[in-house]
């Protein structure tokens, strides 16, 4: 069985007036995520991580912030249709693993409902799915509140 792995990395600013999306989880915030899409970014660094794996580019590169099909649109939509892509190359997910990087709001009851929805949408067991959250103890533009950053490691695995 031929296992790949994936890194993904995503930052978005956070501004008021936005609402806050995590993992498809709309988390209470004074501020939200400033992206073309609903900006969220452990998502988009879920599917960056995926795509990277099967060697199929990045969210960039399939759903670019130049296209108005994606203005506003959901980051679940934008992970069903990676799921796709990789089932149509032959992949399956074994595992992933992400963390959260922001100072507030505290995002540790929301982290299962976040595991949940991701494992949902791509079809997989719970344990298939792991998301961390850690603050910056004030470092940096995740300590200064600036914005919210994630990283996902994932591994595959071909079907043949």
């Amino acid at each position: 069985m031929k296992i790949r792995i994936g890194h993904g990395y995503d930052v978005h600013r956070l501004v008021p007036g936005r609402p806050l999306i995590l993992g498809g989880i709309s988390i209470p915030h004074t501020a939200g995520l400033l992206g073309h899409s609903d900006a969220d970014v452990l998502t988009h660094a879920v599917m960056d991580a995926l795509l990277g794996a099967a060697g199929l580019g990045d969210i960039g590169r399939h759903f670019p912030d130049t296209d108005a099909a994606y203005a506003g649109i959901s980051s679940m939509v934008l992970l069903a249709h990676v799921r796709r892509m990789l089932s149509d190359a032959g992949y399956v997910l074994g595992n992933a693993d992400a963390t959260i990087v922001a100072q507030k709001p505290k995002l540790a009851p929301y982290l299962h409902d976040m595991e949940a929805m991701l494992c949902g949408q791509l079809g997989v067991e719970m344990d298939t799915i792991n998301v961390k959250a850690t603050t910056t103890e004030t470092l940096g533009f995740a300590g200064r509140q600036e914005g919210i950053a994630a990283y996902c490691v994932c591994t595959i695995m071909h079907t043949d």
